[in-house]
């Protein structure tokens, strides 16, 4: 039997004026979401633990089956993992993100959506000015890279409480600023690299050019790289794959001994390549047991507080992705599906709230319910709930009938 399982992050919301007080989901045309809903089961699940910060990377390692609990770890070990990055045990990966900072205010988290080119050679500036045999700095993608941190007492010595950028947009960097252990080292590395690159040609003609400039680095979610239980061997051997243009899902996917399809990393919110993902997920369902799809557009529109593109966002998953899994479906009943987000991100407030999300499974042995429609407020109607979103997969992967 084949598993599917898509990851549509952000999907969920809450009610808007704006929609006449309905989601996104209830008003986007969805005929194949609710295709899946009218022949499985909707229902909520819990992804992240209370105490746990609300942060997309806890929620996909919760639904692969990985208690967050139990194997904490940081967006910049995952992000370092799909750099296939060696890190010894005293280096710590942070996820270092491109800002644009005004006045003391964090202007804009992602640095005026700055093309990978330019912070490849943003970067590779860094490198030249401020690496040394305890700090290097690696590109990624966008405003999205790291920095690793040497300290001989490893994380012990860097655990500081560092702000997710997107959090504090709008607000005072000072109020801020990442709070106890090498809270210090980590405030002077930030600072050292914005004296560097305010004056730095590429942030000159963005300025000039009237675009946001990456003028300041901003360092958190730090941790060491995690060592996990490979998928196979808690699952019977099962093949499987990801598709994603997420760094951290693919640094996990990698951690946990799953195939990577990388799918458009140069394309940018959102310009999102659904039909690219669509084609591969249909070859890795031919080739492997087990193939999950991450899909982040929703989750960036969100945050961006953009109604209009979340609408679009949904109904162009539900023509380019989900119809592919119908006619899949349709001509080969030997599967379990999963659809579900990561996280409740309401558009209104721009952030994750702690909410279970809703989800439906659907397929080989899956007795259907009663709803019909795949939205949130169909979910919180439902019988079938989980505390503890780890669990799912199990759901996903039995071979019991789930009546």
């Amino acid at each position: 039997m084949k598993y599917l399982m898509i990851l549509a992050d952000g999907i969920a919301d809450h009610p808007s004026e704006a929609l006449s007080g309905k989601t996104p989901l209830e008003v986007s045309r969805t005929p194949n979401l609710d295709y899946f809903a009218k022949i499985g089961k909707v229902g909520m699940v819990r992804t992240i633990p209370d105490r746990l910060d609300l942060v997309s990377h806890l929620g996909l390692i919760s639904l692969l089956g990985y208690d967050p609990r139990q194997h904490p770890t940081g967006l910049g070990p995952l992000e370092a993992a799909n750099l296939e990055l060696k890190l010894e045990e005293n280096e710590i990966a942070f996820r270092m993100n491109f800002i644009s900072e005004s006045v003391g205010i964090l202007a804009d988290a992602t640095a005026g959506h700055i093309t990978t080119r330019e912070a490849k050679a943003l970067v590779g500036f860094l490198n030249k000015k401020l690496s040394s045999d305890f700090v290097r700095f690696f590109a990624s993608h966008e405003h999205q890279h790291i920095a690793v941190i040497k300290d001989a007492r490893g994380y012990e010595a860097l655990s500081a409480t560092c702000t997710v950028p997107e959090s504090i947009v709008g607000k005072p960097i000072e109020a801020n600023l990442p709070k106890g252990p090498g809270e210090d080292m980590i405030k002077k590395l930030m600072y050292d690299a914005k004296s560097l690159l305010v004056e730095h040609e590429i942030n000159q003609v963005r300025v000039d050019l009237g675009e946001n400039p990456a003028n300041m680095i901003w360092l958190w979610g730090q941790g060491l790289l995690p060592k996990l239980p490979k998928l196979s061997d808690r699952m019977n051997g099962i093949t499987s794959a990801m598709v994603s243009t997420s760094e951290y899902a693919k640094g996990f996917a990698r951690l946990i001994g799953m195939t990577v399809m990388d799918v458009a990393k140069n394309r940018i919110y959102p310009d999102y390549d659904y039909e690219g993902q669509a084609e591969a997920m249909m070859d890795l369902l031919g080739e492997k047991d087990f193939v999950c799809v991450h899909m982040n557009v929703c989750e960036e529109a969100s945050r961006e507080g953009d109604l209009k593109q979340k609408v679009l966002a949904l109904e162009a998953i539900d023509h380019y992705v989900i119809s592919r899994i119908k006619t899949f479906y349709e001509s080969n009943k030997d599967i379990r599906i999963l659809i579900s987000p990561l996280l409740v991100i309401p558009h209104e407030i721009k952030k994750a709230v702690r909410e279970s999300v809703p989800f439906i499974i659907a397929g080989k042995n899956i007795k259907p319910d009663e709803i019909e429609r795949y939205n949130e407020a169909t979910a919180h109607v439902s019988q079938l709930k989980f505390s503890e979103g780890w669990k799912l997969i199990e759901e996903l992967t039995s071979t019991k009938d789930l009546g």
